[in-house]
């Protein structure tokens, strides 16, 4: 598996300016996630700065102007609801916006072992669609969601099931990743 490359920019889910109500240190937090790899982050905005639902913030290396550093990883069962809420449409856009890298993963995806291949994963997936999509894919890679529904009749929608897949893997626990690492 090739190292995925850092974050350079991260999205703002929720900022809680006076950090967790149960926690004893005080400080701003702002629950975040990487634009690339999807990866849930805990950042700590620079004194003074108050950071906005939805904001992109630079988290590269660089000279951060908003964000002082990253505390972590943010444990997923730390997510607030209105991190979650912010999740659900960051997921739909980023999924819209990189649609070719998802498109992708259907002309890609392998088995993992004897018994289940990665397209399985999906939700509303099974063997017979798995079956379906490999031979089509075979025939020519897909080139859209779209190309993809028009070539496999009957298949749950691909962009809808890469969504709740990747909800899934970035709210509960999994045995296998497909999108995030």
């Amino acid at each position: 598996m090739k190292m995925k490359e850092k974050e350079e920019y991260a999205i703002i889910l929720d900022y809680l300016p006076y950090g967790y109500p149960l926690e004893r240190r005080r400080m701003p937090i702002a629950q975040a996630i990487g634009e690339k790899n999807f990866t849930l982050l805990e950042l700590v905005p620079r004194r003074g700065v108050s950071l906005q639902l939805k904001e992109r913030v630079y988290i590269g290396d660089g000279k951060r102007d908003k964000i002082y550093y990253i505390a972590g990883r943010l444990p997923r069962e730390k997510l607030t609801e209105t991190a979650k809420i912010n999740l659900q449409e960051f997921v739909s856009k980023a999924i819209e916006e990189q649609e070719q890298r998802f498109v992708e993963f259907f002309n890609k995806a392998e088995a993992i072992n004897t018994r289940v291949h990665q397209l399985e994963l999906l939700p509303g997936f099974g063997k017979k669609h798995t079956q379906e999509i490999i031979k089509a894919r075979e025939e020519k890679p897909f080139e859209s969601f779209e190309d993809i529904k028009q070539r496999v009749k009957g298949i749950p929608d691909p962009k809808k099931a890469v969504e709740k897949r990747l909800l899934q893997e970035l709210q509960e626990m999994q045995r296998h990743y497909l999108f995030v690492r």
